[in-house]
């Protein structure tokens, strides 16, 4: 079966699984390294005319990361397009079953078998936390309402302060943000990539954790890591 990947977590996941699967995926798809395939360029403008030459047999997407004028298009190339919702941690591993089995995959794989385990009983702090989660600035933007990142910050007992907001991706003004008084902020290396020289100095009072965006927000192999890198780096700033 020819795959093409519009997302890159799950590019990842079906390179890992299903090696020599894939024709084609996103500039952005970086993982795993080495990965030889063809470029069609990005999630938000992918080159259709390119990807229904390539003429794969399944085209892989998410309603949030991609567009859904390119999903029509390819659809109206011919093309079959299988598109997915993950909003929480047990969708994200319910979904992944769903693609790698869509993409031939004749058994599940044992890295979503320890994903599965790794968030059955997360490492959680004594106790909770509130926090607000930046994943843009200038302007400032943070996590708000039924967001993945925002599941797994709370099966990991981190409660992000905008999560009851109308919007799934606020604007916040940085002194409302200061304002909110959290015992963390949580800064994560993508979107935007938060340094220690690149965020930290506008939030004097809370501590803030560099996190792994990877880890934060992707859903496919590094879910079987997650929770233990994600609460180390947690717990590291809170010391």
């Amino acid at each position: 079966m020819r795959v093409v990947s519009l997302v890159p977590s799950l590019t990842e996941a079906i390179a890992v699984t299903l090696p020599g699967g894939l024709a084609g995926a996103t500039d952005w798809c970086e993982r795993p390294a080495g990965l030889d395939v063809v470029r069609i360029g990005g999630t938000k403008n992918p080159d259709t005319a390119r990807i229904a030459a390539l003429a794969p047999d399944l085209v892989i997407a998410n309603e949030e990361e991609n567009r859904a004028p390119d999903l029509d298009a390819l659809r109206a190339a011919g093309l079959a397009v299988l598109v997915t919702e993950v909003r929480t941690v047990p969708q994200a591993l319910a979904e992944l079953e769903r693609v790698l089995r869509a993409c031939g995959a004749a058994s599940r794989p044992g890295w979503l078998d320890a994903a599965e385990a790794a968030w059955a009983a997360p490492p959680r702090p004594r106790r909770p936390l509130t926090a607000v989660v930046p994943v843009w600035r200038r302007p400032w933007m943070v996590l708000g309402r039924d967001t993945f990142a925002g599941d797994v910050l709370a099966r990991l007992g981190v409660r992000h302060l905008y999560a009851a907001h109308a919007e799934r991706y606020p604007r916040v003004p940085l002194d409302e943000l200061n304002a909110a008084d959290p015992d963390l902020v949580v800064l994560p290396d993508e979107p935007y990539r938060f340094t220690a020289d690149d965020g930290p100095e506008a939030f004097p009072r809370p501590a803030c954790a560099l996190v792994s965006g990877r880890h934060l927000t992707w859903y496919g192999p590094s879910l079987a890591e997650a929770p233990q890198v994600l609460a180390g780096a947690l717990a590291a700033a809170l010391r």
